[in-house]
């Protein structure tokens, strides 16, 4: 009897202390489960906004140098455009300037000898000429202005765009590169966490091990009908001997 006091007693306490040991590391597993769960689901979360970042950067980019081809080829265009007719203004004023100089003086544009009376200026044919040169002097400086102001819109639009595009990378840089060491701060944590939740199972594993014994031990299993019949046939047979 004292001997069943003590090995009640052992199991008791045993079981006691193993259930206790137990239930805490399943604990300590189940949380450190779920904290791995949630640091590699943000990990994969942020993974992917940094390759959106990423393809959206590249985008920006191509758009940036598609701009600054265009924006060279423009404004190539524009000093070709500005040569020619600068070129072409400053003819016509020139042309103009001797016609109105020789058909405003009662001089030729040389000093020639006297011409006979019957040559005089063709004054008429003059003016219409004057008059002809001054429509193109006119286009030309109204095409001159017209290039010029499209310059300067399209150099001002290119400006704002690019700055706008400037700003965006460096905040669409600075997000990118707080998500990267981000990623890399829970990668090691995933690391540590995987560690310690196998160091934890390891323990977990041991502890059931031991836990199943202790239930071999100390907790009696229901008997088979077999076993139940054999024990009752004995103590019939024990009954009977007594009896003899």
């Amino acid at each position: 009897a004292k001997a069943e006091a003590t090995e009640k007693a052992y199991c008791d306490e045993e079981m006691a202390k193993t259930e206790a040991k137990r239930s805490e590391l399943m604990d300590d597993v189940s949380k450190l489960s779920a904290k791995l769960d949630q640091a590699t689901s943000k990990s994969a979360t942020l993974s992917a906004e940094i390759k959106q970042l990423e393809a959206e950067l590249a985008e920006l980019m191509k758009k940036q140098a598609e701009m600054d081809k265009i924006r060279q080829e423009e404004n190539a265009a524009f000093v070709q455009a500005k040569a020619d007719l600068t070129t072409g203004l400053t003819g016509v004023r020139q042309a103009l300037t001797v016609l109105r100089d020789y058909y405003a003086s009662d001089a030729a544009l040389v000093q020639q000898p006297a011409m006979p009376v019957l040559h005089t200026k063709a004054t008429g044919a003059g003016t219409s000429i004057i008059g002809i040169l001054e429509v193109v002097e006119s286009d030309f400086a109204t095409g001159l202005a017209k290039e010029e102001t499209q310059e300067d819109d399209a150099q001002a639009m290119y400006d704002d765009i690019t700055q706008e595009n400037k700003v965006t990378k460096t905040m669409k840089d600075q997000d990118l590169k707080y998500k990267t060491a981000e990623v890399k701060s829970l990668a090691k944590a995933v690391a540590d966490m995987a560690s310690d939740k196998e160091t934890l199972s390891t323990e977990l594993a041991a502890v059931n091990e031991y836990y199943a014994k202790l239930k071999d031990r100390c907790i009696a299993k229901p008997e088979t009908y077999e076993e139940r019949k054999a024990r009752r046939e004995a103590e019939i047979n024990g009954l009977k001997e007594a009896l003899r």
